[in-house]
């Protein structure tokens, strides 16, 4: 049996972890799967993942970046230097410790999951080792992001883009190199046999609470509909940097009883919430792929994003399962949003050609376009 390796930064919550877990939980049916995880952020890997897949630490320490920022903020001169030491330290191991993997594995594939990760299997690969590239962000209109990440992988075999969109632009940048574009969606982990009702009058947004999210927008949009709408709520999943400035936002601006911050949560205590809510909301600036969208649709949910979200603009299609809002125009999705709100039949037709959406991005569907490249 053929062995594949994934070079993960760590399998704490986030999307290229929930994508890594997928990927490996599928492939050890044909494979021996091995992880291999530069941090050990938690006691155990935040999604279900397969006992079959082994994961790998390569590492005992974990990054002090909050540690370091402390000490620039109480401005302690040795605690700042200790810290700068510790932080180097930590950044020298990361790059040795997947290079001593890469080039000590025994693994006939190796897939990497980011730009740092690319060029460290670039150069310590062994001959006759599949080696794959998997990019999960988009570059966002940074054209110097975009080369450098080409650059990286372009002397890997494959690149495995997870929109349409970002593997006609890498083509282009690698057309003069023997590194492959693949398009390979992400996938949603099964679609529940029950579909929301969509009478809750519950709205919901799932992600990492970062300012590329665009989480203050949100609130800004909210405010608006709780002042006309004040029956309504908002449910927000995820934890991140931005979580203290969206709590100052929401007391400030007395929106306490709409709003629930519920931090990061498990696969069932999610779904439970989806199965409950009735429009999913996503401002985020930029989005590679959006599996949140995938996971809102498969429960029949009507989704609302701004178009900055390029991986939006693969899932939604606009007036047909959500709406898709240009410009980061407010006005226009504050509009359509209420439009939802105020029409339960919308909300139905919409919320089926969601879930429909939903069954293109199944294991069934996708996980055969991996195995044209690893068999």
């Amino acid at each position: 049996m053929k062995k594949v390796s994934i070079l993960a930064l760590h399998l704490n919550y986030g999307g290229i972890e929930k994508a890594i877990t997928t990927l490996a939980n599928y492939l050890c049916n044909d494979f021996k799967v091995e992880i291999a995880c530069t941090y050990k952020i938690s006691d155990k890997p935040a999604f279900n993942l397969d006992k079959r897949v082994k994961v790998v630490y390569l590492n005992s320490f974990v990054p002090n970046k909050e540690e370091f920022k402390t000490a620039i903020k109480e401005k302690g001169i040795l605690k700042i230097l200790k810290e700068g030491i510790k932080s180097i330290k930590i950044l020298y191991l990361r790059k040795k410790t997947m290079i001593n993997y890469i080039k000590t594995s025994d693994s006939n594939i190796i897939i990497s999951s980011r730009l740092l990760f690319n060029k460290i299997l670039s150069k310590s690969k062994k001959k006759n080792v599949l080696t794959i590239g998997w990019e999960h962000n988009h570059y966002h209109g940074n054209l110097k992001l975009a080369k450098k990440t080409a650059q990286s992988v372009k002397n890997l075999n494959y690149f495995v883009l997870v929109s349409q969109e970002l593997q006609k632009d890498y083509e282009k940048l690698l057309k003069n190199t023997n590194c492959n574009c693949i398009y390979i969606p992400n996938t949603i982990d099964e679609i529940p046999s029950e579909k929301s009702k969509l009478t809750e009058k519950r709205l919901i947004s799932i992600g990492r609470l970062a300012k590329e999210k665009g989480y203050i927008d949100l609130l800004n949009i909210s405010k608006s509909i709780f002042n006309k709408y004040p029956d309504w709520h908002l449910d927000i999943i995820g934890d991140g940097d931005e979580k203290e400035n969206l709590i100052n936002y929401i007391k400030e601006n007395n929106l306490s009883k709409y709003i629930t911050l519920h931090g990061f949560k498990n696969t069932e205590y999610i779904n439970n919430i989806l199965a409950k809510s009735s429009i999913y909301l996503m401002t985020s600036f930029t989005e590679s792929f959006g599996i949140v969208l995938l996971e809102a649709s498969s429960f029949g949910i009507p989704l609302i994003a701004f178009d900055s979200a390029e991986g939006a603009k693969e899932i939604i299609n606009d007036g047909l399962n959500g709406y898709l809002i240009p410009n980061r125009d407010k006005n226009a999705y504050l509009n359509k949003l209420e439009k939802l709100i105020n029409d339960y039949n919308l909300r139905i037709k919409m919320g089926q050609e969601a879930r429909k959406k939903a069954f293109q991005y199944t294991p069934k569907e996708v996980m055969p376009l991996w195995n044209k490249i690893l068999k």
